[in-house]
């Protein structure tokens, strides 16, 4: 992991976030509280000019300005294959609705999986990006998340995915 890491800090209406990126794209967005949740080199540079930290900063503000329903910012992940594939599977939720884990694990094809694809969800190295937030408990109930369950509940209101 030896190539460059930029970082820029981001204020938003749920806490300040810190974005990662290289020369591949986005690694990371990392809320307040995050700890070793995901693997990143300790060398991290400023900078407040970088073309994929740029967009991804104009990209999530538009989204909290309610001008964005998805993202189009080139993504660097690293992780397992499941791990990606579930990441990259929550793209396809649309914004505004949720899906249940076991709704997750069958868009998968892996019907049974609703374990493993929780577990993938909280490794998500790109939340909000990959919408994470959109997943919730058969029973309708919030769970997990890397930003904590007020910043998951906040997100679903501002998509008008559940009820205020």
């Amino acid at each position: 992991m030896s190539e460059l890491h930029l970082f820029q800090k981001l204020r938003t209406p749920i806490g300040d976030l810190t974005l990662i990126a290289n020369e591949i794209g986005l690694r990371a967005v990392l809320w307040p509280d995050d700890k070793d949740r995901i693997s990143l080199p300790t060398q991290l540079i400023a900078s407040e000019t970088d073309a994929v930290l740029t967009e991804a900063a104009f990209q999530i503000e538009q989204y909290f300005a309610g001008e964005r329903t998805a993202f189009d910012v080139p993504l660097d992940l690293h992780g397992t294959d499941f791990q990606k594939a579930a990441w990259i599977s929550l793209a396809n939720i649309p914004y505004g609705d949720t899906w249940t884990y076991k709704q997750q694990s069958e868009h998968l094809g892996r019907p049974k999986a609703m374990r493993a694809v929780g577990a993938a969800n909280g490794k998500n190295p790109v939340s909000i990006v990959l919408p994470c937030h959109r997943v919730i408990g058969a029973n309708g109930s919030l769970t997990g998340f890397a930003g904590g369950l007020e910043a998951k509940k906040h997100l679903l209101l501002l998509e008008g995915a559940i009820p205020n």
